[in-house]
């Protein structure tokens, strides 16, 4: 099948599938709303690509497309914006954080744990 005869492959989804979907769709939507608000400075086009990043993992997973692969590259991609997070928010107690922080950050951590073991899953 070429890259152009590409369909959705749902059947294949597990519920973990989903959860990882979701996940991954929360952050994508915290950063599409962080993004557009930082917009014309340079973190609100470093929100948006993050969006992308999610939001073409998130298609790749549905129609099948190397998900191994998504998932390996998924979880250091993921890490990376809990790591920058940390590097410009710096904060000090959990009640310095605000609700979109504690929803992006709780979906990616476990987005990550679900792209471990759909990995492991698959080798």
């Amino acid at each position: 099948m070429s890259t152009t005869d590409r369909t959705f492959a749902l059947d294949s989804l597990t519920p973990l599938h989903w959860l990882g979907i979701t996940m991954a769709l929360v952050s994508a939507l915290v950063h599409l709303v962080l993004g557009i608000g930082f917009l014309p400075h340079y973190m609100g086009v470093l929100f948006l690509l993050a969006t992308g990043g999610f939001v073409g993992a998130i298609v790749l997973v549905l129609i099948d497309y190397r998900r191994t692969l998504v998932y390996l590259v998924g979880i250091p991609f993921t890490l990376v914006q809990i790591i920058a997070w940390y590097q410009v928010v710096q904060p000090d107690s959990l009640a310095a954080l605000g609700t979109a922080d504690i929803v992006d950050k709780v979906a990616q951590v476990v987005l990550i744990g679900v792209l471990i073991v759909l990995y492991q899953r698959e080798t």
